[in-house]
């Protein structure tokens, strides 16, 4: 073994406290994904930082929620006559939601600033977790952002900042996750520029696969065009129904056929670098470890493409699309593993991280 033996525990207590705001947010992540689904996400109708944290408390309270729901064109055009059972349904699921993003800001704010205190920390670990906080503060108002764009012209929110929004959470769970990785000493691999560079390019593929996911809820583009491998009758849809308007740049973030497309193909790309990654590092055999880690990568890739094909010809049942959203956290978080594990040096070894104050001199 390597590393200072007394340093043990400060390691595992921060490798704990990551492993548990990466779940945190993954769960974050399924509980937004089940707003969407649920047309919740515009039941709240203001940002209250502070005293949002605590839900209406009597019948009064919940009269003035529902009262300011009825001011948007949501209820107007979608939800009119909903009674106050009803609407408590969905103020549950984005108030979970908000209230899970306060938790995970506690979460993370005080143990690191107790982490500091106590000198567990590396002085570019510090600088790391500092700016992953950063964009945590930055993810609550893009969420609301997200959300504004829903209140007065829309009866959704806009899909754009839908998917900026899910993006961000997820580069920051990524973030989290590759930081993880990090802490934990291993021999390094000896592996070629090509496998580390299609590692990175995995996870590059991956977050762009996640946006047109984003995108393709957003506008609400997997209620159609329900077939599978054909398309809009045909495997590769004609240019003129692919690129109707104008300009043509509009088509691949506005037109709901050439998103699905998008997506589609993105997913089959998606697959074949896997595959290829995976026989490139048995080919080369560069170690069981980068071996697994690109196995393991492609079965979760073929399980998510096969959930997201069910979830599409059974127009998108929140069972369903709440399993694929799920399983693309998972491959995610295999694509930032084998892109890290190839990546070679170690920022962070253990026996680099300052000693607690109260061991030091």
């Amino acid at each position: 073994m390597t590393g200072v033996p007394a340093q043990a525990p400060q390691i595992r207590a921060v490798r704990w406290w990551l492993v548990s705001i990466a779940a945190l947010i993954a769960l974050m992540v399924l509980v937004g994904g089940a707003t969407r689904l649920t047309e919740a996400g515009l039941s709240i109708v203001e940002w209250k930082p502070v005293t949002g944290a605590l839900p209406p408390l009597d019948q009064e309270q919940w009269t003035q929620a529902f009262e300011a729901y009825k001011t948007i064109p949501q209820y107007r055009q979608m939800n009119a006559g909903m009674n106050l059972a009803e609407f408590k349904t969905i103020f549950w699921w984005e108030f979970g939601h908000r209230l899970l993003g306060r938790v995970i800001g506690i979460a993370y704010l005080l143990p690191f600033l107790w982490f500091m205190w106590r000198g567990f920390l590396a002085a570019d670990l510090k600088r790391r977790l500092w700016l992953i906080f950063g964009l945590g503060a930055l993810q609550g108002a893009v969420g609301w952002w997200m959300v504004a764009s829903g209140l007065s012209q829309r009866v959704e929110v806009s899909h754009y900042r839908l998917a900026a929004h899910l993006v961000l959470a997820l580069l920051i769970f990524a973030a989290i996750v590759w930081t993880l990785r990090r802490l934990t000493e291993r021999p390094p691999l000896s592996v070629s520029l090509r496998l580390r560079l299609t590692g990175i390019a995995l996870v590059v593929l991956t977050f762009l696969q996640l946006y047109l996911g984003a995108l393709v809820a957003g506008l609400r583009a997997g209620k159609i065009y329900n077939t599978w491998p054909a398309i809009d009758g045909a495997f590769i849809p004609s240019s003129a129904r692919l690129f109707f308007d104008v300009p043509w740049w509009r088509n691949l973030f506005d037109n709901t056929l050439a998103v699905q497309f998008e997506h589609r193909m993105t997913a089959y790309l998606l697959l074949v670098l896997a595959v290829l990654h995976a026989f490139d590092a048995i080919r080369s055999r560069a170690g069981a470890a980068a071996v697994n880690g690109a196995l393991w990568l492609v079965a979760a890739i073929i399980l998510q493409a096969t959930l997201g094909i069910l979830t599409l010809l059974n127009q998108v049942p929140i069972g369903l699309a709440l399993a694929h959203q799920a399983v693309a956290i998972a491959v995610l978080t295999l694509a930032v593993f084998q892109a890290e594990r190839l990546a070679g040096r170690q920022i962070e070894q253990p026996h680099k991280l300052a000693l607690p104050a109260a061991q030091t001199g």
